[in-house]
């Protein structure tokens, strides 16, 4: 009889970790979590209240205070199925796939305050298990004792290509070339940071989607689900 579990998916940025996890959630019935969407609504607020400085730095203290009145949850789209991202009630699921938002999201989420008030928000929602959370520090941070660690990675250049042609399927604006250079300033911030930076857990398994394709994933995915519930 397979048990509840909790598994973490963490990575790099745009290696498809959202739809992964989205697609095993929904097959074995689990619930999702986008901690990636909980950070980029929290850039999102920060953007639209203008507590960017004009060289580019965040008001640190100003967001800070102002941190216990965001709130963040989410909803499941009647008609699509899709997880929705809704920011203080409104839903922001297309302001916050921007790429103004990727631009400035490794910043706000390298801020210890963020990271704390994100990570216990995190944990509350995963206390009964039954989850598929991904972020960049599920299995070292928020959930250290998942029972199933996935740790993804791809080149570079195949995940700025990924994440054009998501842009370019919604009809929003795109830039290959800025995609990629910010991918890689994403993943400088990411694995610097001072508080909970991204890396692979030690019994996280690496998955490395390069050169697959999201089938060859589905499966790869279940298969180890199916083996770690059975544990």
């Amino acid at each position: 009889m397979k048990k509840k579990i909790t598994i973490a998916i963490d990575g790099y940025s745009s290696c498809g970790k959202s739809t992964m996890a989205k697609d095993l959630a929904k097959e074995i019935g689990y619930v999702y979590i986008d901690t990636g969407a909980m950070y980029r609504a929290v850039t999102f607020y920060a953007l639209q209240h203008h507590l960017f400085k004009e060289d580019g730095t965040i008001e640190t203290s100003a967001l800070e205070d102002q941190i216990p009145a965001i709130h963040i949850r989410f909803q499941r789209d009647s008609q699509t199925g899709a997880p929705r991202t809704f920011l203080n009630g409104k839903c922001v699921e297309r302001e916050i796939r921007s790429l103004e938002v990727s631009a400035h999201v490794s910043q706000i989420a390298a801020l210890p305050a963020v990271r704390q008030a994100l990570v216990a928000q995190q944990q509350a929602m995963g206390k009964d298990k039954g989850i598929v959370m991904d972020g960049r520090d599920i299995g070292t941070a928020v959930f250290p004792d998942a029972e199933l660690k996935i740790f993804v990675t791809a080149r570079a250049d195949v995940r700025a290509k990924r994440r054009y042609d998501e842009l370019k399927a919604k009809n929003m604006p795109a830039d290959y070339q800025a995609i990629y250079d910010n991918i890689q300033q994403r993943d400088e911030i990411d694995t610097h940071r001072q508080m909970n930076p991204l890396r692979k857990a030690d019994d996280a398994i690496e998955l490395d989607n390069s050169d697959m394709t999201i089938e060859e994933q589905k499966k790869w995915l279940l298969q180890h689900y199916l083996d770690a519930a059975s544990r």
